[in-house]
């Protein structure tokens, strides 16, 4: 009864390590490790899936013959069977996971033969499901070390050759690849609208250039990494690439909608201090996110450490989130102040709606890219996650159109040419929109 105790109240702490992640080839070092449960990995099978596992330097810290060794190993398990099976236990009708008929076995301890220390096993998975591969130690008081390889894949069509990654997301590769093209095609027309309104270009323009190329071949890199992943279970060093663009993008997009909404070079030509303080606190915690979304993905999901860098990750995102739209504020209510003393109503109209909607869009485009996209990765079957990818990125394309249409450089700019009848329409709407608050 002890036993199903200690597995149910670990039971949200593995459905919680349990990501969405793209497996690969996994080599998993368990030190002394007592866990009841230990999640290693999961993967979408068709039904013509397979498992390799081998574990090498196995040492039991109790060396008693007499331990019932079918109470450690390995299993296969899908969410809704692992339900029933935490429900078993605490109905006592089984003392160990491994006990159950709703998991699918795929090696325990007691078919190690005398004083064997490894073992290696291939396991076929015809039902095709979303399965997590689960270490179980249901002995009291026993800890575990031992060096995991695990991996799984499906058998592509008649050749049998071996796709690495989850049903759900296997056409990635090509999803990120075209994607990168477009971004590098929206590079290319961004030089060519700088090269033609280069007498009204500002330091901005150029600032959004290095985005654009930094998204592209952050997408370049992340199909190359899922493509090797793919076909041989491992990035080859494209993951480190990846991270790497991935790094600097996040800290240039969130760099440049702080700019963006301060109006920097093409409002005012420096920084307050209060803004500056906001790219001082952005940029650090980027760093820290990025290292954070490091580890999450290399350690997996059987990470002791998994969910504090997960929080972590997450609380960093969200402070990011947030200090990056207190730069669009200020500069709305500049301009409302301002409209009301310069005399040059039409124009402060103009630049005030524009920020407004910058405003909305940038939350706009968190809300879906935080919230939305995480909803769907969670109610999506396995066999379509690749939909929430898809999702998160066209709402980044859609925000990266958005923000160079509405402040690319321009030879004749509206806000100048104004007429008299205009600023008094205008002076008019300023005095109604007293009443709006963000």
């Amino acid at each position: 009864m002890a036993i199903s105790l200690r597995f149910t109240a670990v039971a949200t702490a593995v459905l919680c390590l349990i990501t969405l992640t793209t497996a690969e080839i996994r080599h998993s070092n368990i030190h002394s490790d007592s866990r009841p449960i230990i999640a290693l990995d999961q993967f979408g099978f068709t039904h013509t899936g397979r498992l390799e596992l081998n574990a090498t330097g196995i040492v039991i810290s109790n060396p008693n013959p007499d331990l019932d060794l079918s109470k450690v190993g390995f299993f296969l398990s899908t969410r809704d069977a692992w339900f029933h099976v935490l429900q078993q236990l605490e109905d006592g009708e089984i003392s160990c996971a491994l006990q159950s008929d709703l998991i699918k076995r795929v090696f325990t301890f007691n078919s190690l033969k005398g004083k064997e220390d490894s073992f290696t096993t291939l396991y076929n998975e015809n039902n095709a499901d979303q399965y997590s591969l689960v270490f179980a130690n249901c002995l009291s008081d026993v800890s575990i070390s031992m060096n995991v390889r695990s991996a799984m894949y499906n058998l592509e069509g008649k050749s049998g050759r071996r796709d690495y990654l989850s049903a759900g997301k296997t056409i990635l590769p090509r999803v990120f690849f075209l994607l990168s093209l477009v971004y590098f095609v929206l590079a290319g027309l961004w030089i060519n609208v700088l090269y033609k309104k280069r007498l009204t270009v500002f330091g901005i323009h150029y600032f959004m250039l290095s985005v654009l190329v930094l998204k592209a071949l952050n997408l370049l890199c992340e199909a190359e990494d899922k493509s090797y992943i793919k076909r041989t279970g491992t990035a080859h060093g494209w993951d480190v690439l990846f991270y790497i663009f991935s790094f600097l993008k996040g800290i240039t997009l969130f760099t440049l909608i702080v700019l963006i909404g301060t109006g920097w070079s093409f409002l005012k030509p420096y920084l307050q201090d209060k803004e500056k303080k906001v790219l001082m606190i952005v940029i650090p915690l980027q760093v820290v996110a990025n290292i954070a979304q490091v580890v999450i993905d290399e350690t997996g999901p059987y990470g002791q450490d998994m969910v504090a860098w997960r929080q972590v990750f997450l609380l960093v995102d969200v402070v990011c989130c947030c200090l990056v739209l207190f730069p669009i504020v200020w500069s709305i209510k500049n301009l409302r102040e301002a409209a009301r003393t310069d005399g040059k109503a039409a124009v402060n109209l103009m630049k005030l709606t524009l920020f407004r909607q910058y405003y909305i869009v940038v939350i706009c485009y968190i809300y879906f890219t935080r919230v939305v996209v995480y909803a769907l990765e969670t109610i999506t079957s396995y066999k379509y996650l690749w939909t929430s990818v898809v999702a998160g990125e066209l709402a980044t394309l859609a925000f990266y159109i958005f923000t160079g249409l509405k402040f690319r450089p321009e030879a004749h700019n509206p806000y100048f040419v104004v007429d008299d009848d205009e600023e008094e329409a205008a002076a008019e709407t300023l005095k109604l929109e007293d009443e709006f608050e963000l």
